[in-house]
């Protein structure tokens, strides 16, 4: 005559464990295992893999995302000293609270005299200015009207390169 198996489960609840037996109950407690131990990866991979993108994203992997059709656009305004000037007041409204009055940032922000910013083009600066940087709290400024980004560009190409320290 075979003895049913003792159940741990608490009372009331349904339990499962006295149909499969002992081998069956070891199995289980393995494939658990092996879940928590899948778990612990993944939640590794993903500790360091976050930090890693918002690392790259400070350092200009953002221009890769910008589409070809952004990339190739020039400004309307460029070597214009009205626009420039323009530029400048908004640039000071919208932009001096993160990257400094002189444009060479601010608490943390990154300057907007860096090479990068020099050499990248008229369309990719107007790309992130309409749709910013999400993972390096840059936002959006798709909420002012196109002529007024392109007037920032037109300032921001009349700065002087950031100035190096012999650090």
């Amino acid at each position: 005559m075979k003895m049913p198996s003792k159940s741990t489960t608490t009372p009331g609840a349904p339990s499962f464990a006295h149909d499969w037996g002992p081998r069956r109950r070891v199995h289980v407690v393995g494939v658990a295992q092996r879940v928590g131990k899948t778990n612990a990866a993944l939640f590794l991979a993903l500790f360091l893999l976050i930090p890693a993108m918002l690392i790259a994203e400070s350092d200009g992997k953002w221009l890769h995302r910008v589409p070809d059709e952004d990339r190739g656009r020039t400004s309307p305004f460029a070597a214009q000293p009205q626009a420039a000037a323009a530029g400048k007041v908004i640039f000071s409204e919208n932009c001096a609270k993160c990257h400094g009055p002189d444009a060479n940032g601010l608490h943390n922000r990154p300057s907007l005299r860096s090479e990068r910013i020099r050499h990248a083009t008229d369309g990719e600066l107007a790309w992130m200015l309409k749709n910013g940087n999400p993972y390096k709290g840059m936002p959006p400024w798709s909420s002012l009207p196109e002529q007024q980004r392109w007037q920032i560009i037109a300032y921001l190409r009349t700065l002087p390169p950031a100035h190096t320290t012999g650090k």
